[in-house]
């Protein structure tokens, strides 16, 4: 690396540094100052004051002229360090940031792509920001970079990465309900390492695309609920959608997967917001059809094939095992509890139902959880006090309509969830019962 270069690093930190110890030192002055005048002037001591003077030039002088030589030591390096965020060094490695709801894409300029960026050690990196959708920010600790990045209006910041690691990656302004999801990493190689990572350029894959596109920033692939719907086991799956304000139940097949990307607002899935952006003109054909058949790929698990005559004695020795199988039936149901319940935790966590329930007994807005599966609770259904046991059937309505049964000595602060399927209250249920 350049040792004459000035990293955004080394201009951000000499300028706090600068700032702090002007700081530090105008606070003893005054702290100082302000002492010497309570002993020296204490009434106890000067009950009469002894000097007649109605000014000191001298005094005045002084008073104006150090805090002015100081503020404008602080104002020259703030600005150098400022100029140095902006003065890209010549030879910078150029890379194009791409920020959506709710991920960030990096594209080099040999065509690569890729989720994190990846940049090499001791080299000046200059990334230019492009926003697709609303406003975001590129924000980078390690390296003291944040720079906004506005729709329409191209920007860019630079940084350079004195030594191997990987580094957090933050979007820095909220930009809707993904925001907090918007999270990777600057991964700083070395310069051979670098090179090859580069240079291995590889047809990319369906999962890639979506990767690629930001897909997986609002769906998943493991069947978790996510800001849009799950993309696990579409083909062949029927979906409820409104389309045009009215509801109508379609088929997920290729030509409905393609609309979807290419017009996501001419049918919204039902209980999801229309969050999605079009990628009309920003897909090409063959970016379209990989990522429909890689979306394809997947079968609902009900699917189910009929075995054919030369599977005959496959399902014979199949026989044989059947006993196992009854014996392991009871092992499954306790993984498919353990699992709901661990969907049920990371759905409290994302509805937010932890922010005014907590579960370790103490109070807060709304009852602890801990022990409430089967826990006596005092409500008020219309005015009058009830008695009743906190069994599945009443978390259920306190979850969808907690307006019907207010809990005695707690506010009626709980929003409704009536969106909430079958499935995730299932688990909600199993992880409320789990949690003693």
């Amino acid at each position: 690396m350049n040792p004459t270069l000035v990293t955004t690093t080394e201009a951000v930190d000499k300028a706090f540094y600068i700032v702090l110890g002007i700081c530090g030192l105008m606070l003893v002055g005054v702290t100082v100052a302000m002492l010497w005048f309570l002993w020296r002037y204490n009434r106890k001591r000067q009950p009469i004051p002894l000097s007649q003077k109605d000014q000191n030039l001298w005094l005045e002088v002084t008073w104006t002229i150090i805090p002015t030589v100081l503020v404008m030591l602080m104002f020259w390096y703030g600005w150098e360090g400022y100029l140095s965020l902006r003065r890209v060094p010549d030879g910078a490695m150029h890379i194009k940031a791409t920020a959506r709801m709710w991920s960030w894409s990096f594209a080099y300029d040999n065509g690569k792509i890729a989720d994190k960026l990846y940049v090499p050690v001791g080299q000046p990196v200059k990334v230019e920001l492009i926003a697709e959708d609303v406003l975001h920010s590129f924000y980078v600790p390690a390296f003291r970079v944040k720079r906004d990045t506005v729709p329409g209006m191209p920007t860019y910041a630079w940084f350079v990465a004195e030594k191997p690691g990987s580094y957090d990656l933050f979007c820095a302004e909220y930009c809707g309900v993904g925001h907090s999801s918007m999270i990777t990493t600057v991964e700083a190689l070395p310069v051979a390492d670098f090179s090859d990572w580069l240079q291995q350029i590889a047809a990319v894959s369906g999962e890639g695309l979506l990767q690629q596109h930001g897909c997986l920033g609002c769906h998943s692939l493991d069947g978790s609920r996510l800001v849009g719907p799950t993309l696990k086991g579409l083909a062949g799956q029927t979906v409820e959608v409104v389309t045009a304000g009215q509801t109508r139940t379609l088929t997920r097949d290729r030509a409905y997967l393609e609309r979807s990307l290419l017009d996501p607002a001419a049918d919204l899935v039902d209980d999801y917001p229309p969050a999605m952006p079009s990628y009309a003109g920003r897909l090409s054909d063959a970016d379209l059809t990989g990522m429909v058949d890689f979306l394809l790929q997947s079968t609902p698990e009900s699917s189910t094939k009929a075995p054919s005559g030369d599977d005959d004695h496959k399902n014979d020795r199949a026989d044989d095992d059947d006993h196992k199988n009854d014996r392991a039936d009871d092992d499954d149901h306790g993984h498919d509890q353990a699992n709901a319940s661990q969907r049920g935790a990371a759905l409290a966590a994302e509805l937010g139902c932890l922010g005014c329930h907590s579960l370790d007994g103490s109070r807060q807005v709304g009852p602890s959880f801990k022990g409430i599966f089967g826990r006596p609770v005092s409500v008020e259904p219309g005015g009058g006090q009830v008695e009743m046991t906190a069994d599945a059937a009443y978390l259920e309505r306190a979850i969808r309509t907690p307006s019907s049964e207010i809990v005695v000595g707690y506010p009626p602060a709980m929003p409704p969830y009536p969106q909430l399927s079958d499935e995730d209250l299932a688990a909600l249920l199993a992880w409320l019962q789990s949690v003693q």
